[in-house]
């Protein structure tokens, strides 16, 4: 599929590499495999990058001019499990890695990766069988404390367990359970965020076949602990003046999003988004004939938020696919990655928010502005004068 006037973006890669990451394990701490397929999909398209101690990703695409840069982020990480008591039942209490509910972990089957082997096993609730409890099973609480892991081994008590090799503290991750209808509707856990990362990995693609080259340098980065609040805050250099972040947007009864377009959060819990670029964004959109929708998140933050929060002097704004159930069994549609995809190349194609940016600090020249009276209908001569200030008396002076 092709937008006009933008590189196009090759859908059939995109799907495919969506596919293997989904495949690939990666809740928060256990992201070594991810971050070495993310790296050679940059090694297949030509891109080259630098990794982190721990494993984000900085990649860099040169543009005419190194400053001032930006930043284009996705998170490799997802959301997972941990062992935290072996049980004497011969079964595991677990506590969640990230944010999420254990009504969708119910029923759930995983793997726990113990230090010499991968386990199988499946979560449950406490009380299961409605032959063993009747109604209990539906009375009972839905909380981490009422769940467990049943391995599948023949364990019938914490000595079982021990024995075959499993700790407090191993890692556990559920099945994605994917499927991708004919229709367009894709379903899986994780979604958030492997669908925004194999929405940057083809647009990046679109980007070097096409040749086209950039205004200014673009630094793409995976990031690996933003489940966990800290996110793209390890990545970033003091060249970056911009940031957007590609995340999953919700779909819901009360917000905008739409699960067959792209969404341009103008805030979130962490606060608005930078203005300017914001608006940038609206405006590609728009003249790209992309389908878009703006939205609110209340309950929500992203890498942009971690980066900020560390102290980075940085405009910051968020995009994303519309998709249902986020943190559970997620649905979006490949109209939506489609959408994205455009306006992140529509995104990196463009020149910057602001030249003064290439600096940190400088004067008022060049800097932006919001609201101009004449747009507001304002006549200059009704503005207050600036030379007037107020006696402490609250009579009115001229210096």
């Amino acid at each position: 599929m092709t937008t006009p006037n933008l590189p196009a973006i090759d859908y059939p890669f995109l799907e495919e590499t969506l596919l293997h990451l989904l495949a690939i394990p990666s809740p928060v701490g256990l992201t070594d495999a991810v971050v070495r397929y993310t790296a050679s999909r940059l090694d297949a398209i030509g891109i080259p990058y630098e990794i982190t101690r721990r494993g984000a990703i900085r990649a860099t695409l040169k543009g005419r001019e190194q400053r001032p840069a930006r930043a284009i982020v996705a998170h490799l990480d997802t959301l997972g499990a941990m062992v935290r008591e072996i049980k004497p039942n011969g079964r595991l209490g677990i506590v969640p890695i990230g944010s999420w509910s254990s009504r969708f972990a119910e029923g759930g089957r995983l793997t726990v990766f113990t230090d010499a082997q991968q386990l199988r096993g499946t979560c449950l609730p406490l009380k299961t069988s409605g032959h063993a409890y009747g109604g209990e099973i539906d009375t009972q609480p839905s909380d981490w404390d009422h769940v467990e892991v049943r391995v599948d081994l023949p364990a019938h008590s914490a000595q079982d367990l021990r024995d075959a090799g499993i700790h407090v503290g191993d890692w556990i991750a559920f099945d994605p359970q994917t499927e991708l209808q004919p229709g367009g509707y894709i379903n899986s856990r994780y979604l958030d965020d492997k669908a925004a990362v194999a929405v940057l990995l083809a647009a990046c693609k679109a980007i070097v076949d096409s040749g086209a080259k950039l205004p200014v340098d673009a630094h793409p980065l995976f990031t690996i602990t933003e489940e966990v609040g800290s996110g793209s805050s390890a990545a970033l250099h003091g060249d970056i003046a911009e940031m957007v972040s590609l995340d999953i947007a919700i779909a819901a009864p009360g917000q905008n999003t739409d699960e067959r377009a792209a969404t341009i959060c103008v805030q979130d819990m962490a606060g608005p988004f930078d203005y300017h670029l914001t608006h940038k964004l609206i405006d590609l959109a728009q003249a790209h004939g992309i389908a878009h929708r703006r939205d609110v998140f209340r309950f929500y933050r992203s890498d942009s938020a971690a980066a900020v929060e560390a102290g980075n002097d940085i405009r910051t704004a968020l995009i994303g696919f519309g998709a249902d159930a986020s943190h559970a069994q997620e649905r979006t549609h490949r109209d939506a990655l489609q959408a994205l995809a455009d306006l992140s190349v529509a995104y990196l194609l463009s020149d910057p928010v602001a030249r003064r940016d290439r600096k940190s600090m400088g004067s008022l020249e060049g800097f932006t502005e919001q609201l101009k009276p004449e747009e507001m209908g304002v006549a200059p001569q009704a503005l207050p004068d600036p030379q007037v200030f107020l006696d402490a008396d609250g009579t009115v002076s001229s210096p």
